[in-house]
């Protein structure tokens, strides 16, 4: 069913019907058949470079659509609705073009933005390693600077689009400090030296490849360091808060797709003479979760209205993603439950939505680690 929004013009208004029908007629009708064969969607990537979505926060001077936050994240809700994959790949696109967006030189922006925000380029983001996840300030990839380059040694972990991507924004170590040496570059997808290894065998998000990048005397122009040596954490945790908004609305789209399914079946299969929608335990538990769903999809606008407006959205941001994945697993968990034995097949599409639902929960900050930033703020409040 169409999803109510509450649009802030028609521009608006008209974007997201051109994404309802891009998602419902070229998205989700491939979505489990290249779930089901682990295929990575280049293509529609690209489909979604020509038709303007891939930079729709960015200023239009680089490329990008420059809409207001809030628009945004309800396009890459719509997105994530038709296919999980496709909307966590927009979405981490997307915070991988911030660091040069808000802290590259116009020299930077005005060489390598447009490319990344036409949907010529696709991104990743390279922060997390093996032993650095929740402690990002204890990475220990390090760049040394050589001459007009960096030489970069070390290994990064769960990197989506890992392997596929055309640029890599790369936290690394320049220095000997704590997270003063931490610096962030902008790393070519083609620079000798760097290399994916096998890709993650997941339990869902399937179609999306994440994988470890390893960096081996990978030579990084010097002209690729963006913000400046020991800028690299205080980017990489501001990209986050705007990247945990993005995961938060991907999450509210999963989580619609699954009460959609839930509410069409149950309108459809009848027991003891009537259908089952009509029996008091589906009516509660149906209601559940489009309670689930609308609250989880406030909490994100919420956070990105005030984004919008230049307030502080750090806490909300923790806030809109620990209670939009939350919900994603219930919803999807409930929504296997409506369909009961159908449901624990892939007949239906809940089951993947189930196993999809997961992940969100622990990328861009496990959902403790969000309840410790919220906690931290209201200490300072």
């Amino acid at each position: 069913m169409p999803v109510e929004r509450l649009l802030p013009n028609r521009e608006a208004e008209e974007l997201l019907k051109l994404t309802a029908e891009l998602a419902r007629d070229e998205l989700k009708p491939l979505a489990a058949e290249y779930e089901e064969a682990e295929r990575f969607p280049r293509e529609q990537f690209r489909l979604l470079g020509k038709s303007g979505l891939l930079g729709l926060p960015y200023a239009e001077r680089w490329g990008g659509g420059e809409v207001p936050y809030e628009v945004y994240l309800q396009v890459l809700e719509e997105i994530a609705a038709a296919w999980m994959s496709v909307g966590v790949g927009l979405s981490v696109h997307t915070m991988s073009c911030f660091a040069l967006a808000h802290h590259g030189t116009d020299e930077q922006r005005d060489r390598w933005l447009p490319g990344m925000l036409e949907g010529q380029l696709l991104g990743a983001y390279a922060l997390s390693e093996p032993h650095a996840g929740s402690d990002a300030a204890a990475l220990s990839t390090r760049a040394r600077l050589d001459g007009d380059h960096y030489v970069v040694n070390g290994t990064k972990a769960w990197i989506t689009h890992g392997g596929q991507a055309d640029f890599y924004t790369t936290m690394v170590r320049t220095g000997d400090g704590p997270t003063g040496a931490i610096s962030c570059l902008l790393i070519d997808g083609a620079t000798p030296g760097m290399a994916a290894a096998p890709p993650e065998r997941k339990m869902g998000l399937t179609g999306s490849t994440t994988a470890q990048m390893i960096f081996s005397d990978a030579a990084v122009p010097a002209g690729r360091l963006i913000g400046g040596e020991g800028a690299g954490l205080r980017i990489a945790l501001s990209s986050l808060d705007s990247g945990r908004l993005g995961i938060a609305a991907c999450a509210v789209g999963l989580a619609q797709a699954a009460l959609d399914e839930a509410v069409a079946y149950a309108k459809g299969r009848t027991q003891f003479g009537r259908p089952i929608i009509e029996f008091q335990g589906l009516e509660f538990l149906l209601a559940d979760m489009a309670a689930a769903v609308d609250s989880a999809r406030a909490t994100y606008l919420d956070a990105a209205r005030r984004r919008d407006r230049g307030l502080p959205f750090g806490r909300q941001a923790s806030v809109a993603k620990l209670i939009a994945t939350d919900a994603a697993m219930k919803v999807t968990t409930d929504a296997v439950q409506v369909l009961g034995g159908a449901g624990y097949t892939r007949d239906f599409p809940v089951e993947r939505y189930m196993r999809e639902a997961k992940v969100p929960q622990i990328f861009e900050g496990t959902n403790q680690i969000q309840r410790m930033v919220i906690a931290r703020a209201l200490k300072k409040s």
